[in-house]
């Protein structure tokens, strides 16, 4: 008679099931090392995965993630909870493995028998996470955690595969943020499900508050559904906020649900040519619509965006602001670059300004692909008038990722 693996399962899958510490920390490092393949994994723990929730904390770095995770971590376990937290460090130049920093931040709780934490190492890998980190999460769902945090190592533009593995994801922003565009371009109105403010008890915590809550309305168009994402200020060291900060979390996930990437990685991918995805992906887009952004022409490796100038795109010399330039340039950047169906991360650009541009011109932005390799491309975007004025030069690249284009 064959054998139900589901009644029957391996010895490593049972202990996992029941919570052994010692197994969970056996097959996570066995993961990492990569003696066990994720894929198999996943299989393995199918019939058990799903029950976690899985809330992701990102930002950039010095935001204070790992302040925060120690003092979400304190109001959740009185709340009850059992909590893992999958902790990404950049790598040692030397070793190559994790620094163990946020080890350090956490070790109050860290002893804790509802608690689990694991520093896993980035080991160059870019997006914000490690190569394992899915395979963990699944590990440590199927181990029956309640909460499953992943805090990624802070990287910035290219911190994006947070998107794909979290049901909820918490956006950490620190005073001295910077201008809303370079905001926009670090991804927060895209990923971000919470925003929270952190170390709001120094100076700037209320203008930053500010600037994020009036940046949320170019989501407005966008297809949220019934959440509204909220601005929380919080103090980790002072516990200010974060009652509110788990509130909300908690909030998101009875709108959201569980098991979102379970969702993600069954979902069929239907065939696209390259210039319909492009369109499609520039119509999705809240910021595109907002700056009055049309994608005029798009094929693989390149496409061409127009824009014409109102009054809201001048800066105080009644001429196009730099970041709009800017802004068309890189939307035109970031479509050619996805059009091949897998998602391009943006992890360098430059620009250069040749002409000014005034009210009622259109600007027209060609980009097209300079070099392509199996992790990198390189592109070229030239920013002109509509009477074919140079206006603007620019390039960037990016880091192609093995994730289909969503």
């Amino acid at each position: 008679m064959k054998r139900d693996p589901d009644l029957h399962p391996p010895g490593w899958v049972q202990d996992v099931l029941a919570g052994q510490r010692s197994a969970i920390a056996r097959v996570l490092s066995q993961i990492e090392r990569g003696e066990r393949d994720p894929a198999t994994v996943a299989a393995a723990l199918a019939s058990h995965l799903g029950r976690a929730h899985v809330l992701g904390i990102t930002g950039a770095p010095g935001a204070g993630k790992s302040t925060l995770v120690h003092a979400l971590l304190g109001e959740l376990l009185a709340r009850g909870q059992r909590v893992a937290v999958v902790a990404v460090d950049p790598s040692s130049p030397i070793t190559g493995g994790a620094v163990l920093g946020d080890r350090v931040r956490m070790g109050e709780h860290g002893a804790h028998a509802n608690v689990f934490i694991r520093s896993v190492a980035s080991r160059g890998h870019l997006g914000g996470l490690a190569r394992t980190t899915t395979a963990m999460i699944d590990v440590l769902d199927a181990a029956g955690f309640d909460t499953v945090i992943v805090e990624t190592v802070g990287a910035g533009q290219s911190e994006v595969e947070i998107m794909q593995v979290a049901d909820t994801r918490l956006v950490a922003c620190p005073p001295g943020l910077g201008d809303s565009v370079q905001a926009l371009k670090a991804g927060i109105l895209e990923i971000a499900d919470v925003l929270v403010v952190t170390k709001s008890d120094l100076p700037g915590g209320d203008p930053t508050a500010r600037d994020l809550k009036d940046m949320l309305h170019l989501r407005a168009a966008g297809p949220q559904g019934s959440w509204v994402v909220p601005v929380i200020k919080t103090s980790a060291t002072s516990g200010t906020g974060i009652v509110e900060a788990a509130d909300a979390i908690a909030r998101h996930a009875a709108v959201a649900g569980r098991g979102q990437r379970l969702q993600r990685r069954h979902k069929p991918v239907p065939h696209e040519d390259a210039a319909s995805r492009v369109k499609r992906l520039a119509a999705a887009d809240p910021f595109v619509r907002w700056l009055g952004i049309t994608c005029t022409e798009a094929a693989a490796g390149t496409a061409t965006v127009a824009m014409t100038l109102a009054a809201h795109h001048l800066n105080f010399n009644g001429t196009c602001h730099g970041g709009v330039t800017f802004a068309l340039a890189d939307t035109a950047f970031g479509l050619a670059s996805n059009s091949h169906g897998r998602v391009a991360a943006g992890i360098d650009a430059h620009i250069t300004y040749q002409q000014a541009a005034a009210e009622g011109d259109t600007l027209l932005a060609r980009a097209f692909e300079v070099s392509r390799s199996k992790k990198l491309a390189v592109y070229r975007v030239d920013v002109t008038r509509g009477d074919g004025t140079p206006v603007s030069s620019f390039t960037g690249t990016v880091y192609v990722t093995q994730r289909a284009t969503p």
